[in-house]
């Protein structure tokens, strides 16, 4: 919220609802918010969609989906309604360095242009209008972390239990040993990002979107990816409940 240039903040957390690892980042930022005197809204899986992140997984063994895409299109949805319920009218993302390098390879990789023009830092998009701005692309991640170790900010201890099995993994893997044998790399590849995404975004802007038939939010097709992986969820609930399946 700005006022007179002055800027009050409001920490958003995502409980994507991931039994036995989560739960220590949100006692993490509730503690720390509650130090600082920061207004805090915490948002789930659970709240929003009707099922936690280790239910929705259940059904990817079925499809072949790797668990960050999935967990990736509800989290970002839940973000928005964060925003949303905050009144804010900036979000601040907590991506670093290796997270905008990972994501940058990653579409490559899968071909896909479409998501490499969504890394352009400047882009407005009218159907989301609230501005994103990632403060922290431009740092090492082992920074970040050497920073809140010597600043006594406590951070997660455990990771995710399902970061291998997703090709980020591999990619992460593979510019951590690019960048020990060649310093700044990461670096490098975030220019070459930037600058690929904003010729990207600038051929993309103005194609435009449609509302989705059973949210009403953007999407790019009749159906966007939420409610898509929701009915998928559901479906797949409904099959295991299934006596036929017992």
């Amino acid at each position: 919220i700005n006022s007179d240039k002055r800027f009050t903040l409001v920490a958003l957390t995502v409980d994507e609802g991931v039994e036995g690892y989560r739960e220590e980042a949100v006692d993490h930022a509730a503690n720390l918010v509650r130090k600082l005197g920061v207004e805090h809204i915490v948002v789930s899986y659970k709240q929003l969609y009707g099922f936690t992140l280790d239910v929705a997984l259940d059904w990817r063994d079925e499809r072949g989906v790797s668990s960050c895409s999935i967990c990736g299109v509800f989290r970002r949805r839940a973000i928005d309604e964060a925003a949303v319920r905050a009144g804010v009218e900036v979000i601040a993302t907590a991506h670093n360095l290796d997270d905008y390098a990972q994501t940058f390879l990653m579409n490559l990789l899968h071909g896909d242009a479409d998501r490499l023009a969504w890394l352009d830092p400047t882009i407005l998009d009218d159907d989301f209008p609230l501005r994103r701005v990632k403060p922290f692309m431009a740092i090492y991640e082992e920074e970040i972390a050497l920073y809140a170790y010597f600043s006594g900010i406590p951070f997660q201890s455990v990771s995710c239990p399902y970061m291998h099995e997703g090709l980020r993994s591999e990619v992460r893997d593979f510019l951590n040993e690019m960048e020990a044998k060649h310093a700044g790399m990461k670096n490098v590849l975030l220019h070459s990002s930037v600058l690929v995404a904003s010729k990207l975004s600038s051929i993309e802007k103005g194609s435009g979107s449609i509302p989705c038939s059973l949210c009403g939010k953007p999407s790019s097709k009749g159906t966007c990816n939420v409610c898509t992986m929701k009915k998928l969820v559901a479906e797949h609930s409904k099959s295991v409940l299934s006596p036929s399946r017992v």
